[in-house]
């Protein structure tokens, strides 16, 4: 009887061994994310034709959009955790042919982003949004101003000279944004799974929301229509 208590003892010691392998180390698991993808078609408000140049025209096969206004589209998950940590990056809006280019631009809360000049001419940028309050004054061709956006927010970039430049920056306080490629798709990787509000954003008509749920190691797929009214 006495003989087998340390056979036991010890099958019994293997067996806890391998269970505690089995189990992942605590506070050293791997997150699990999932993805979410999609396309954004530009089309016309009524299918009427848009303007030559600007938009191509809504016939019953969608056509590509422009690749130039797809550009002033920005897709983002609305209600996505707030990140405390995020990168620095640079951002550039110039000025060219008295207008601000990109007219849209997306970054991470704490970015920089500067503005060169490439007219023959001055400008003064400035803003009065909420996150941003600014005014870089003038400076000439060939010169550049930039300015760090510490808020997350919409931020108007106007110019004091020229009153018919405009811009915005999106900033978030977060990475789960993106702007569509040319041909309107999209990709916004490392989503924590859960149920979000998706929004595609464009400057003249605003957000356009859709749910969505992501499931780690899945993709979601969404599809956004948006009526784009003519400049």
């Amino acid at each position: 009887m006495f003989a087998r208590v340390p056979f036991r003892l010890n099958f019994v010691l293997v067996v806890a061994t391998l269970f505690t392998v089995a189990l992942p180390s605590a506070g050293r698991a791997v997150p699990a994310y999932g993805r979410i993808t999609g396309v954004v078609h530009l089309v016309a408000l009524g299918g009427t034709a848009l303007r030559s140049g600007a938009y191509p025209s809504r016939t019953v096969n969608r056509r590509t959009p422009d690749a130039a206004e797809i550009a002033n589209v920005v897709v983002f998950v609305k209600d996505a955790p707030i990140e405390s940590s995020l990168p620095v990056t640079r951002a550039s809006i110039s000025q060219h042919d008295e207008a601000f280019v990109p007219r849209v631009t997306a970054i991470t809360r704490g970015s920089i982003v500067e503005f060169p000049n490439f007219d023959p001419y001055f400008h003064n940028v400035f803003s009065l949004s909420r996150g941003a309050t600014f005014d870089l004054g003038r400076f000439r061709s060939g010169e550049k101003r930039e300015r760090t956006i510490a808020r997350a927010g919409v931020v108007k970039v106007y110019c004091h000279i020229h009153s018919e430049m405009a811009a915005t920056i999106m900033v978030f306080d977060h990475h789960l944004y993106t702007t569509p490629s040319a041909n309107g798709a999209f990709t916004i990787d490392a989503v924590p799974p859960g149920t979000y509000q998706l929004s595609a954003w464009h400057e003249r008509i605003g957000e356009t929301r859709k749910p969505i749920k992501v499931v780690a190691g899945e993709s979601a797929s969404v599809e956004f229509s948006l009526p784009v009214v003519d400049k």
